[in-house]
């Protein structure tokens, strides 16, 4: 062979490589991985994957191994036909519940929820290969440094398969094949024929009730495409193509979505386009963005079932938050694969549940994911301006409690579906960007105008009572008596009350931040015009005036002005720390035969907030040890027999996964009072631990080293200048500090940083 067919040779082999993926990847192992001896036999205990738009579920049915594959914005959007009538007003409501009518009210905007199969997020399709030439399976494995899973068998045969961080595409890849695996693309159970399955909406609906027409499939030995018309002209495709080299199989998978109003590129184009990259080189650029995301922070403790879920939350945070993609919503981008539409129709929940979604983002520091959310409740605007005009008869902005991809009202129970307040805990997202970021250009574009927008539908919708004092005429506390008339109370709830006294509170401050002083004055006195909130001397916060918490309940709407919105605070005196104290005691003492996972998520939060370290890890340890199944999936009910909670079943939703997160975070970094606190939370036997770049309040990055009891270091990067306040975990003189700076408050460490200074501390030896 002469010398330029060697070289043409080799250039033929390199390329072969690349394209068909027969060179080697390196995969980097952590503690943190997922390890089965086998693949799971459900979808909720499938190896997740995603890319916030595209996920995909790895698990066996049947005997086949079976690729959940799903796109996040896959949505039947049909409109709710009862949420177009005359009656559709807060006024109407109102009347009904002061007349005792309210039947009227729950037939019409309640009951329509649960028997209509849409508006609803809707799966899209699965791959699946026959592995029964392949024998036992030696194990699998997740590696969330890398978000690939591998899957390896007996015989030598080896799978790996991957969601591209940044591409809409997915990716397989078998090694060790002595011949290809009998394959098909298999289309959601629209069209099924048999008995209908168990229909509600937690548990899910059965697909069919869509009456979709049955969709179009064709496949040969390298590709498959299935192609499904949804409502109003809405369509998706499943494209997928692989190729059998030498002794491995690689594909590649993508689905598109298609609306009336916007042209996409099909995932047959897609495919086409991405292919030609290989397996090697798209995980290698894969690979990059993953690194890059797990540089963003880290942590250590001694706890290492805390540790464990920690890093797992991340990196399904990771797997369905992106800046471009649609938010979280309750079950993301891994929609139920079970011929049923997803749990409470896989739609955005905002009285609890987008909101805990992205807890973890802020001090975790991953605020460009968390865009993602912001991006689009911005997006959207308009469209719940309209929603408020039309139901609240008011200006200014209110967004529905439920909605769909769109923001379109979805109904259910009104009192949480079209609560007064839902925009303004929406708003401290807002807020907290802000916070957290330091970046002016979104506290004057985006932040202030949000919050602005919020106060004045809040001034436009409210009354006085009898003592000249502002209220609601009707108010919710959720999910305090379901949906029942006794759910909307006649004073204004905590729940309420809290989010309108933030609302103006934060207002004032973002007006004045911005030197719009006469706002702020304003609304200085519109936040005075409202009553405090209701504290009993016995039980703490109260659900409304003479309304405590007396029985278990999954909700703690009660307590929202002291977690997260910090209205009550133990940094604001004694009388607040009582009521903190006296609200946490009473949810202790009343138990948690009611609550679900995130409850006791919720309640990690605020015992870290209180710092109270030992209950806020037994808390966590609860969740991650009795709430979650053995792929991390947090699935509501108790599973482990224990007792911990009168609910049992497993619908699954994220957020009590990310509220996980954000309470361990709590643990080891506060700072919502303007001042930073490193470990304030931790138990006390934890006597080494450490972190590194959680975020602060400010846009400070913070890491340190707790060893043998003390703090060894700590180091903060100022991003945006400013003054940094670090409350003394040393004793008074016996530190160093690379920088000059002065006491205050008597144990307050004050440094002027300039951006992108550094500033360390440590004890003096």
């Amino acid at each position: 062979m002469d010398y330029l067919s060697k070289i043409l040779t080799l250039f033929i082999f390199v390329f072969t490589c690349n394209l068909f993926g027969q060179t080697p990847i390196d995969l980097q192992e952590s503690p943190h991985d997922l390890h089965f001896e086998n693949l799971a036999d459900t979808w909720d205990e499938a190896i997740p994957l995603g890319n916030g738009l595209l996920g995909a579920l790895i698990w066996k049915k049947e005997g086949n191994l079976r690729f959940s594959l799903d796109r996040a914005d896959l949505w039947d959007l049909r409109p709710m036909e009862n949420l177009k009538t005359p009656e559709w007003k807060y006024s109407w409501v109102y009347e009904q519940w002061k007349k005792d009518t309210y039947k009227e009210v729950q037939n019409r905007f309640d009951v329509p929820y649960d028997k209509s199969p849409a508006p609803s997020k809707i799966p899209g399709a699965a791959l699946e290969f026959d592995i029964s030439s392949l024998g036992e399976v030696a194990y699998v494995h997740l590696y969330i440094k890398n978000a690939i899973c591998e899957v390896k068998w007996k015989n030598g045969v080896r799978l790996l398969t991957f969601v591209h961080a940044t591409e809409p595409t997915g990716w397989y890849r078998f090694e060790g094949l002595a011949k290809s695996l009998p394959y098909e693309l298999i289309p959601p159970a629209y069209n099924t024929p048999g008995e209908s399955l168990e229909d509600n909406p937690v548990t899910g609906q059965d697909l069919r009730r869509l009456a979709y027409p049955q969709g179009k499939s064709a496949k040969n030995d390298n590709s498959a495409t299935y192609l499904q018309e949804g409502w109003g002209g809405f369509k998706y495709q499943v494209h997928a193509e692989q190729e059998k080299r030498s002794e491995s199989l690689t594909g590649i998978w993508s689905i598109s979505a298609e609306y009336t109003s916007e042209k996409a590129s099909r995932a047959v184009d897609i495919v086409l386009q991405q292919k030609e990259q290989g397996f090697t080189n798209a995980f290698k650029s894969h690979n990059i963005w993953w690194n890059e995301f797990w540089s963003k922070s880290s942590l250590a403790i001694p706890d290492k079932i805390l540790e464990k879920q920690w890093y797992l939350e991340q990196y399904k945070f990771g797997s369905v938050a992106r800046a471009m993609a649609p938010p979280i919503s309750l079950q993301a981008v891994w929609t139920a694969d079970n011929g049923k539409l997803p749990p409470w129709k896989g739609d955005f929940h905002h009285d609890l549940n987008t909101q805990l979604s992205y807890w973890p983002a802020y001090s975790g520091n991953h605020l460009t994911e968390e865009t993602g959310f912001i991006n689009w409740l911005w997006k959207y605007r308009d469209s719940f301006k309209k929603y408020t005009s039309d139901y609240y008869e008011a200006e200014g902005i209110n967004v529905p409690g439920v909605t769909t991809l769109t923001g379109e009202p979805m109904g259910g129970w009104i009192q949480y579906s079209f609560g007064p307040t839902v925009s303004a805990w929406l708003a401290h997202h807002f807020y907290l960007h802000w916070r957290y970021s330091m970046d002016k250009k979104f506290l004057k574009e985006k932040a202030y105008p949000w919050i602005k927008d919020v106060a004045i539908f809040l001034d436009a919708i409210s009354k006085k009572d009898e003592n000249g004092q502002r209220k609601l005429p009707i108010s919710s506390s959720p999910e305090i008596h379901n949906n029942s008339r006794e759910a909307w109370f006649g004073e204004t709830t905590n729940f309420d009350l809290a989010l309108i006294l933030w609302t103006y509170e934060k207002a004032a401050e973002l007006a004045a931040e911005l030197g719009q002083n006469e706002e702020a004055d304003k609304w200085k006195k519109l936040r005075a015009a409202w009553p405090s909130l209701a504290i009993d001397d016995k039980t703490g916060l109260l659900f409304a005036p003479g309304v405590p918490y007396e029985e278990s309940h999954r909700h703690f709407s009660h307590q929202i002005g002291y977690h997260p919105l910090g209205i009550i605070d133990f940094s604001k005196g004694e009388n607040d720390r009582k009521a903190i104290q006296r609200t946490i005691n009473t949810l202790d003492a009343i138990g948690s035969s009611q609550w679900v996972g995130y409850s006791f998520s919720w309640l990690a939060n605020m015992k870290a907030r209180a710092f109270d370290g030992n209950g806020a890890a037994e808390a966590l340890k609860t969740f991650a040890t009795s709430f979650c199944l053995p792929n991390s999936f947090h699935v509501n009910g108790d599973q482990s027999g224990k007792g911990y909670s009168d609910f049992t079943y497993r619908p699954f939703t994220l957020e009590g996964n990310f509220a996980f997160a954000a309470g361990l975070q709590e643990m080891l970094l506060q700072s919502h009072t303007g001042a930073v606190h490193v470990f304030p939370s931790i138990p006390v036997d934890w006597k080494n631990a450490s972190f590194e770049n959680l975020r602060a309040e400010g846009a400070f990055l913070v890491s340190a080293v707790l060893k043998n009891g003390t703090i060894e270091k700590i180091k903060v990067r100022s991003e945006k200048g400013g003054e940094l306040k670090l409350k003394n975990p040393f004793s008074k003189t016996s530190f160093k500090c690379t920088s000059e700076y002065e006491m205050i408050e008597g144990d307050i460490i004050s440094v002027q940083a300039k951006p992108g200074k550094i500033i360390r501390f440590e004890p003096k030896r």
